[in-house]
């Protein structure tokens, strides 16, 4: 077990909802954020297991796959230096390679060691097909693959760990999805009686396929009602919901998943859609990292930053 990869028990936080003006439920969030100062949520929990499996294989290298932002390429490149990896990064679009310097994501993941290779967005596109790892395997010798988001099985037993058997008295769950690989762990780990509400960050549910791949429990549900239009996308009214949230809680939220998580939670509880009385256990899975590029794109639109 690597020193890094074990931690004190993360605390999970009363939200007082009177501060929201909703009443009659209890909302509890994990600070899975607190993990690593660069590692974090559940980032943290996907690359533990793998980590291991890494070492065990005699690999010295790790690659990956992600965008300008990610949160994933970023927690990736902070492992590998503090492990003592090396790290390659394939970043989806070229138009990027020039701009390093300007994207707090990829400088960092550049001042971590990472080798950057850019390649089109069309090429990102056939990053599974065979040919594709093969040409990899030319070019990058001895690495473990780490897929784009980190989700495989490892990175799902991982996710199992957030849920602690206190947890499992806990109505609903609630936790943004990506590749849908933490809300797999979180079905996995979860008691069959409580119901796991995921809010995807990109338009689509599709992730309800990845989940299935990894359990057969069916307790669970995604929505993109609350995705802001697309992975990435945000408005002024999320950038004023994650701004007042902080202002009455002392937690940041990311403005690309949690923050959107967060966002349709209060929204649904406002709505009546969890029983009258329930308990509500959400995740806050990390990507803190991500608001200094998203403020970046805000300053240029002349909008509201998040502070």
């Amino acid at each position: 077990m690597f020193p890094f990869l074990t931690h004190a028990a993360l605390p999970s936080v009363e939200i007082d909802l009177s501060k929201f003006g909703i009443a009659g439920y209890s909302l509890v969030l994990k600070r899975e954020d607190l993990s690593h100062p660069f590692v974090s949520g559940n980032k943290f929990r996907k690359l533990k297991y793998n980590l291991e499996a890494a070492r065990e294989q005699g690999h010295n290298t790790l690659l990956t796959f992600g965008g300008a932002f990610s949160n994933h390429i970023a927690a990736v490149a902070a492992a590998g230096k503090e492990l003592d990896f090396k790290t390659v990064g394939i970043i989806r679009g070229e138009e990027v390679k020039n701009k390093v310097s300007e994207n707090p994501t990829l400088s960092f993941a550049e001042n971590c060691g990472m080798q950057l290779h850019f390649i089109s967005r069309e090429a990102y596109r056939s990053k599974d097909e065979t040919d594709f790892i093969n040409n990899l395997k030319e070019q990058f010798a001895n690495y473990y693959l780490l897929p784009e988001g980190g989700t495989n099985a490892l990175a799902v037993k991982g996710c199992e760990e957030i849920l602690t058997e206190t947890n499992l008295s806990f109505n609903y769950i609630c936790v943004p999805v990506g590749t849908g690989g933490t809300m797999a762990g979180l079905v996995k780990a979860s008691d069959e009686s409580q119901q796991v509400v995921g809010f995807s960050a990109l338009k689509g549910t599709f992730q309800t396929a990845e989940i299935e791949k990894y359990t057969s429990k069916t307790n669970f549900d995604i929505t993109d009602a609350y995705c802001f239009g697309g992975y990435g996308k945000i408005d002024t009214d999320l950038v004023r919901f994650i701004n007042e949230f902080k202002e009455k809680t002392n937690i940041p939220l990311d403005p690309v998943y949690t923050g959107k998580m967060m966002f349709g939670t209060m929204d649904l509880l406002k709505k009546g859609y969890f029983k009258e009385n329930s308990r509500i256990f959400a995740v806050h899975t990390g990507g803190l990292q991500g608001i200094a590029g998203m403020n970046q794109k805000l300053k240029k639109k002349n909008l509201p930053i998040i502070e």
